[in-house]
């Protein structure tokens, strides 16, 4: 690897070989670069969604009814479960979404006590156009690799997060 190649993570690992040569770093470089990767895509994806008026976690919301397929309507409970959210995190979110009018609670009509609550029209025109918007932040993020190397790479992925706890 030239020096032009190496990354802070590379200088982190050499530090540990210089310090500690008995230690396999290669878990800590793997790992190190992918929880870098997720605050840079963190960040970028805010910026995205920040220009339709929505952080990450609400679109995550307003995302996950557009894909539950029309009527696009989920009870709280399963936005809950479906995002691991507390119910206390969602609600904060819902009240948003709903103040902005991206969505609306309404009763269950199967469970008094229950609500239900669907995309609004608007809400519907946001998502689609902050997805759009938020794919393109990731193709740009993945521009220095081949169309192989993507796949290459979600596969490595996928088999690493199916093998954890």
């Amino acid at each position: 690897m030239t020096e032009a190649n190496k990354d802070a993570v590379d200088a982190i690992t050499a530090q540990w070989y210089a310090v500690r040569p008995d230690l396999n770093t290669a878990p800590m470089a793997l790992f190190g670069r992918i929880f870098r990767i997720e605050k840079a895509m963190t960040d970028a994806m805010e910026r995205t969604y920040g220009r339709y008026g929505i952080s990450r976690g609400e679109f995550d919301v307003v995302a996950t009814l557009r894909r539950s397929g029309a009527p696009y309507t989920l009870s709280p409970r399963q936005l809950s479960a479906t995002l691991m959210l507390t119910t206390g995190g969602m609600t904060g979110r819902l009240d948003k979404l709903e103040k902005a009018g991206l969505l609306a609670r309404t009763p269950d009509p199967h469970d008094r006590r229950g609500l239900q609550v669907t995309i609004t029209e608007r809400g519907l025109a946001l998502v689609d156009e902050a997805v759009t918007a938020g794919l393109e932040t990731q193709r740009e993020a993945l521009a220095g690799l081949t169309d192989e190397e993507v796949g290459a790479l979600t596969g490595l992925l996928r088999k690493l997060l199916a093998g954890l706890p």
